[in-house]
C-alpha cells in the first residue's frame, strides 16, 4: 500500500483531495439514490392502488351483467396505459375470466403461488411481490356485496427505472464535475507549495553530485513562504561553502596535479579507514573507478585479509603517529579473485597546522550524511593518513622467475651429466649380463637374466631421453611425432603405473613433421605432465597422431595431434588463463609456466591449439580426439562421453618451419 501512495507533496495533496472528494461524493449518492429510489417506489404503489380498484369497480358491473366481451375491452384500454404492463379477471378459484390482449381461451399464464395465496374475498387493495412478475396489485370483485372475482394489475417499471436512471447519470456528471474542479484546484495550490520545494531539492542533489558547480546557484525564488524563506537561507549556506572552497584551491589544485599525474598509487584515508583522497593511477592499478573507492573503508573496498591489514597499519599510523615503510601485503583484487598480487605500501601521518573544519570535499564525501564537520582537536594530530602503493607483483613474479630459471637449468645440466655417468656403467652391466647369457644356465636364471636386460634397456632408454631434453638442435629436422610421444611416455612409465593410469593410442603411420625436436619433446611433456596430474586415482590417456587440415584454412595439411584425459578437467573460467604466465592451479607445485611455454613453442612452429575441458567432454575411443574428429570425415573415429576430462588439440603445418631451414641450409 505504501508503494501505491505518491512521496511528493503535491501529489499526496492532490491524492488526498481527491480521495476526500470521493467519499463525500458517494455518501451523497448514495444518500440522493436511496431517497429517489423510496419516492418513487411509494408512487408506484398509489398508482397501482387506484388503477386496480379502478379496474374492479369498472368489472364489476360488467360482470353483474353477464359482459364477457366487454371486460376485455376493458383490460386492453388498461394496458394502453404506460404504466401497466398486463391485467386480468379471474375468478375465486383461480380461473382466468379475461387478460389483457388475449381472446378468453386457455393457455393463460398460471398463478404464481403468491397469487393464489391472495384468491379471497379482498376487502381493498393488495400490493405484494409474487417472486415472478414482480410488484403485482390485486383487489377482489363483488356483485352485490357478493365477491365473485378478482382483478389484477401487472405494473410497467421500464419508465421508472429509465427516470432513475436519468436522474443517477446526472448525479454522476455533477460529481465528477466537482472532483475534477478540486483536483484542478489543489494542483494549482500545491505548485505554488511544492515549485520552491522542488528547486531546493534539485539544487541540494546537484550540490552532493558535484560540491564545485556554481551555474545553478543561488537558486531562485518567488515565494514569500516558509518554502522561499528555506530557498534563501540555502542560498546563503552555498555561498559561504563557495568562499571557504576558495581559499582551499590553489593547494588543492597543486595536490590534484600530484596526484593525477604522478606514476604511483597515492590515497588519504580519514580516521573511519574510508578513502577520502586517491588518485587514477591507483584506481587502474584496483581495476576500480576512483567513485567506488572515495567513500568507502578499505574494508569495503577489499574485503578479506588485504583489507583487515591495511586498516590494521592505518589505525596504527593514527595512534602512534610514526609511519610504516614499505609494508608488503600479498591478497588479490576484487575483479580478479584468481590472479594473487604483491604490494608495497608505505604509510605516513598527515597533520594540520591547527584546529580547522574539514575540507569541503570530504564532507560532501561522507556517507554518514553528516552536514557539518566536526573539527580535530590539537595542532599536530593527524588528521589523514597518506599511502605510497606499489605493486611489486610482477618484480617478485620476475625475481622468482629467474630463482626458478637458474635452478632449472642447474637441474637440467646435473639430470644431464648424472644421465651421462650413468649410462657408462650400464654399458658395462649390458656386457657383463650378454656373457652371462653366453653362458649354459638353467631355466630359471636364464629366466632372470633376460628380466635384468629388460630392466637395463629401459633405465639406458630412460638416460637417452635425458640426453636429448638437454641437448636441443638447433635447427629443425624432420621427426616423426609418435615417437616422440612414446619416448615421453616411457619417461612417465613408472608414475603412469603408480597413478594406475591406462594410454590409449592411435598412430597413422608415416606422419612426420618439420620441428625442433626437443622443444616438441618439451611441449608433450607438458601436455602429459598435465594431465597425469589431474588423474591421481587413475584414468586414460588418449593419443592421436594423423595427418589433416588446419581448421581455419581447409586448403592447409598438416599434423593433428590430440593429447585427452579423463581427469578432473577445468572451469571455464580457469580454461580461459591456463596460457597466461605464471598462473596456475596448483598452488605450491606448479609455477604457471609450462603451458605458457607450450603456447610460445605452438605459435613457433607456426601452429594452432583448442582446448576442451567440461563435465561431459567429448573424447575419442580409439585415437584420443575430440568430437569434431568425427566431423572430419574419418570413420574410425568413435566419440565416446566422459563424465569429466580434458582435450588438447594440436594443428602443425607439414611446411611450418621448412622455409626456416631451407634459409638456414643456404646461409
Amino acid at each position: 500500500m505504501r508503494q501505491l501512495f505518491p512521496r511528493s507533496i503535491r501529489w499526496q495533496l492532490i491524492w488526498g483531495t481527491a480521495l476526500l472528494q470521493c467519499l463525500l461524493v458517494a455518501a451523497v449518492f448514495g444518500y440522493v439514490y436511496h431517497q429517489q429510489r423510496n419516492s418513487l417506489r411509494h408512487r408506484t404503489m398509489e398508482r397501482l392502488t387506484y388503477q386496480v380498484n379502478v379496474l374492479a369497480t369498472t368489472a364489476a358491473s360488467e360482470l353483474k351483467d353477464e359482459q364477457l366481451e366487454s371486460l376485455q375491452l376493458i383490460l386492453d384500454g388498461m394496458v394502453a396505459t404506460p404504466s401497466i404492463r398486463a391485467a386480468r379477471i379471474t375468478d375465486l378459484s383461480g380461473d382466468t375470466l379475461a387478460y389483457s390482449n388475449q381472446t378468453g381461451k386457455p393457455g393463460y399464464p398460471p398463478l404464481s403461488d403468491a397469487e393464489r395465496r391472495q384468491l379471497r374475498p379482498l376487502m381493498t387493495a393488495s400490493i405484494f411481490n409474487d417472486g415472478r412478475h414482480g410488484i403485482v396489485a390485486a383487489e377482489g370483485i363483488e356483485v352485490d356485496n357478493v365477491p365473485v372475482a378478482v382483478a389484477w394489475v401487472y405494473p410497467d417499471t421500464v419508465e421508472d427505472q429509465v427516470d432513475l436512471s436519468s436522474l443517477l447519470r446526472s448525479a454522476w456528471f455533477f460529481a465528477l464535475l466537482a472532483i475534477g474542479a478540486n483536483a484542478l484546484f489543489s494542483l494549482l495550490l500545491a505548485r505554488s507549495v511544492t515549485r520552491p520545494l522542488r528547486g531546493l531539492l534539485r539544487g541540494t542533489k546537484l550540490l552532493i553530485r558535484d560540491p564545485e558547480r556554481s551555474d545553478v546557484f543561488p537558486l531562485k525564488t518567488r515565494s514569500l513562504n516558509e518554502a522561499g524563506e528555506l530557498t534563501r537561507s540555502f542560498n546563503t549556506m552555498v555561498a559561504a561553502l563557495k568562499e571557504q572552497r576558495a581559499g582551499l584551491n590553489e593547494t588543492l589544485a597543486l595536490l590534484d596535479s600530484m596526484l593525477a599525474n604522478a606514476p604511483i598509487g597515492f590515497a588519504f584515508f580519514d580516521r573511519k579507514m574510508r578513502y577520502v583522497r586517491m588518485n587514477q593511477f591507483l584506481a587502474e592499478m584496483d581495476q576500480l573507478s576512483i567513485s567506488h573507492h572515495l567513500g568507502r573503508t578499505v574494508q569495503e573496498v577489499f574485503p578479506g585479509t588485504v583489507g583487515t591489514q591495511l586498516a590494521a597499519a592505518i589505525e596504527q599510523v593514527f595512534a602512534t603517529g610514526e609511519p610504516i615503510r614499505e609494508l608488503e601485503i600479498h591478497g588479490e583484487l576484487p575483479t580478479s579473485p584468481a590472479s594473487p598480487r604483491i604490494w608495497f605500501i608505505s604509510l605516513y601521518p598527515v597533520r594540520t597546522g591547527g584546529d580547522r573544519p574539514a575540507d569541503p570535499r570530504e564532507v560532501a564525501l561522507r556517507s554518514d550524511g553528516e552536514g557539518v564537520a566536526e573539527p580535530l582537536p590539537g595542532s599536530s594530530s593527524s588528521r589523514w593518513v597518506g599511502a605510497v602503493i606499489v605493486d611489486a607483483t610482477e618484480r617478485k613474479l620476475s625475481e622468482e622467475l629467474l630463482r626458478r630459471t637458474e635452478k632449472l637449468a642447474a637441474t637440467g645440466q646435473l639430470a644431464a651429466s648424472i644421465a651421462h655417468e650413468i649410462n657408462n656403467p650400464l654399458e658395462a652391466v649390458t656386457n657383463l649380463l650378454y656373457l652371462l647369457d653366453q653362458q649354459p644356465l638353467d631355466e630359471e636364471s636364464r629366466h632372470y637374466t633376460d628380466m635384468a636386460q629388460e630392466e637395463i634397456a629401459r633405465v639406458s632408454q630412460i638416460t637417452q631421453q635425458t640426453l636429448r631434453f638437454y641437448r636441443q638442435s638447433s635447427s629443425p629436422t624432420l621427426i616423426q611425432p609418435a615417437e616422440i610421444l612414446d619416448s615421453v611416455l616411457d619417461l612417465h612409465h613408472g608414475r603412469s603405473n603408480a597413478a594406475k593410469v591406462q594410454t590409449v593410442r592411435r598412430y597413422r603411420d608415416g606422419v612426420e613433421l618439420y620441428a625442433f625436436s626437443g622443444e616438441m619433446r618439451q611441449l608433450f611433456a607438458n601436455f602429459v605432465g598435465n594431465a597425469l596430474d589431474a588423474m591421481p586415482n587413475g584414468g586414460k590417456i588418449y593419443l592421436s597422431v594423423r595427418a589433416s587440415q588446419a581448421w581455419y584454412q581447409p586448403e592447409v595439411t598438416g599434423v593433428r595431434i590430440t593429447i585427452a584425459d579423463t581427469g578432473s578437467g577445468m572451469t571455464e573460467a580457469v580454461r580461459q588463463r591456463i596460457f597466461e604466465p605464471f598462473f596456475t592451479t596448483k598452488e605450491i607445485t606448479g609455477t604457471g609456466l609450462g603451458l605458457w611455454i607450450s603456447s610460445e613453442i605452438i605459435a613457433k612452429h607456426q601452429g594452432t591449439v583448442r582446448v576442451r575441458s567440461r563435465p561431459a567432454v567429448a573424447v575419442a575411443e580409439n585415437n584420443g580426439t575430440d568430437a569434431n574428429a568425427t566431423a572430419s570425415g574419418d570413420p574410425k573415429n568413435s566419440v565416446r562421453k566422459c563424465d569429466n576430462g580434458t582435450v588438447f588439440m594440436l594443428f602443425f603445418p607439414f611446411n611450418g618451419l621448412a622455409d626456416a631451414a631451407t634459409t638456414e641450409a643456404s646461409d
